[in-house]
């Protein structure tokens, strides 16, 4: 961790800065669809939004860290289940493995428990989001049509979140 980073949220003027960060971080991602720069903009321009988990670390005044945690939804028939999205999280290359990736889930997920929200799914490298709790989506009779099992993950933020929660995440598209 590096003493003098701090994590905020993003704000307007940070736009330009987090779509590069997010491009160049995941041309080296072990698990990566090439657009996730795109998908940053496309949710924050969506009712998916939620302003309060979208944050940034920063070092200096340097664009180090971002993540998003926005809205969607596991469906079953006629059941709606509201979850959160972590999608994508992107640390600067010279920055990486010194705790940042780290600290932006735990700084974002104490926020989104004390804003009630009690889990969070995502696509993504099970070698770096288990740590954190998440667990194959698939272990909860969680699914998402179309991308392979072992990259769909889940968490709980409060114990027992998904126990009795079928079904499919809604695509972010």
């Amino acid at each position: 961790m590096i003493d003098s980073m701090i994590i905020r949220k993003e704000n307007p003027n940070d736009f330009e800065k987090i779509y590069e960060l997010v491009k160049v971080a995941f041309q080296t991602a072990n698990v990566s669809a090439g657009t996730e720069q795109e998908l940053v903009n496309d949710l924050r321009n969506s009712d998916k939004y939620i302003p309060e988990l979208a944050l940034i670390a920063e070092e200096d005044g340097r664009l180090i860290g971002h993540i998003m945690l926005t809205k969607t939804h596991i469906t079953r028939e006629d059941e709606k289940y509201e979850t959160l999205l972590l999608a994508p999280i992107s640390v600067a290359l010279e920055y990486r493995n010194k705790g940042i990736g780290s600290n932006l889930v735990k700084h974002s997920f104490t926020l989104a428990k004390s804003m009630g929200y009690t889990s969070v799914v995502l696509v993504g490298d099970p070698d770096y989001y288990n740590r954190f709790g998440f667990k194959k989506s698939s272990d909860f009779g969680i699914v998402y049509k179309g991308i392979p099992e072992e990259y769909v993950l889940a968490c709980e933020l409060t114990k027992n979140a998904l126990i009795d929660i079928r079904g499919e995440i809604a695509s972010v598209s």
